[in-house]
């Protein structure tokens, strides 16, 4: 599928603790009630921590110190339920208080580009990463890491001097960039992020909040990974759906969806369709979906009614060059699926077929004649065309 999976900061901080990198305690909490005990069982100060895929959590209000039992209590009644970018708020961590001295940053993961990974490494940590690099991009250690060897203990000493850490802290560190890694290499990730690392008064080398993000290609190498995934509504139903049928899908925020085959191809296709959004609104893609290279019509129709379930999708812009999938298929699978939803697809499509088949997969449009289809031949058109149709398109009207 070549699909990734975030994880929840609570389900990192456990995969943390099971290979052995210092983590504070934490337990999750769902209700004000389970806050307070969670805290009464924790004892001294907590901290209830918002778990959600974004962040700016703190700048949202969605972390607070709580020093009792009952002040977690009330930081989870008001947490809870919060919107924070679009995530609404179903639990909690209710985490361990810590004496924090110092703040770093770490992460390593997969550089694609130069078919390797990478351990990137500041003694400033705390900051979004995307902010530190791109203000003090000097302060950001880059080391590239051989995936046949990982973090041993000599590239964990690069790293840390690299990123110019006093030699008293970097030996605490390096252990620590050790066993990171473990988890990075041992859970099949294609991303692991601590910020903060933090040094605390008591001189420890701790984990104060991390970011994994597992690549479910290696899913059947491991046995927790439904689990995480589907924990606490860890995905969203559409992705969920779209999981179920192979699809490689990934929601945003925009209001057009993208059907296209192959990732190079639809990468291009959110691309013009941003551009040709800057038109009509500011309209955006709403998602990326790669039925792939040799999709049926099942899995195009499958993909369709994925797409058309998106309350924010107000058009969907289908843009396949056929080769494998041929385009008589992909008209198939729209046929198929507008046939299926009958009276509740109302949102208007537009399709751009070229290549393998495309007259015949024209003509099967064509003939089916469907008010929502508008057939278009080139891509930019295409996308111009979906972008003005998502800016007229009553939303209301549209579900």
């Amino acid at each position: 599928m070549g699909c990734n999976v975030d994880l929840f900061e609570y389900q990192a901080r456990d995969l943390f603790d099971a290979h052995d990198v210092p983590v504070l305690q934490g337990l999750v909490a769902a209700t004000p009630e389970e806050a307070r005990a969670a805290a009464d069982r924790i004892g001294g100060v907590t901290v209830v921590k918002a778990q959600v895929k974004t962040g700016g959590r703190g700048k949202a209000g969605g972390i607070r110190i709580a020093r009792t039992p009952d002040e977690a209590a009330e930081a989870a009644d008001a947490i809870l339920g919060m919107d924070i970018k679009g995530h609404t708020v179903e639990k909690v961590m209710v985490a361990q208080g810590a004496d924090i001295e110092q703040e770093y940053y770490f992460s390593v993961l997969l550089d694609r580009a130069n078919r390797s990974y990478l351990a990137m490494c500041s003694v400033e940590g705390g900051m979004e990463i995307e902010q530190l690099a791109a203000e003090k991009p000097e302060a950001l250690a880059r080391v590239e890491v051989d995936p046949l060897t990982g973090i041993d203990e000599a590239k964990a000493r690069e790293i840390v001097d690299a990123a110019g850490f006093p030699a008293e802290i970097g030996e605490k560190i390096v252990p620590v960039l050790q066993k990171i890694h473990g988890v990075y290499r041992d859970e099949d990730a294609t991303l692991v992020e601590v910020n903060p690392l933090v040094l605390t008064r008591e001189g420890e080398i701790i984990a104060l909040d991390a970011k994994i993000t597992l690549d479910d290609n290696a899913d059947f190498r491991h046995d927790n990974r439904e689990e995480l995934a589907e924990t606490a509504g860890g995905l969203d139903p559409l992705e969920r759906k779209a999981r179920k049928n192979d699809l490689n899908y990934v929601k945003l925020d925009g209001s057009v969806g993208i059907i296209g085959n192959g990732a190079g191809l639809v990468m291009s296709t959110l691309d013009v369709v941003a551009n040709a959004g800057e038109r009509h609104g500011g309209q955006k893609p709403a998602n990326f979906l790669d039925i792939g290279g040799g999709a049926s019509a099942e899995v195009m129709a499958a993909g369709l009614e994925v797409i058309l379930g998106d309350e924010q999708v107000r058009s969907v812009f289908v843009n396949v060059f056929g080769g494998i999938t041929t385009c008589d298929a992909v008209a198939e699978g729209i046929v198929g699926a507008l046939t299926s939803l009958d009276e509740a697809a109302t949102k208007p499509l537009v399709v751009r077929i070229d290549g393998n088949n495309v007259d015949e997969g024209r003509r099967i449009l064509a003939e089916y004649d469907h008010p929502l289809v508008t057939v278009v031949s080139s891509m930019d058109e295409a996308a111009d065309k979906a972008t003005e149709l998502a800016a007229t398109t009553d939303l209301a009207a549209a579900h």
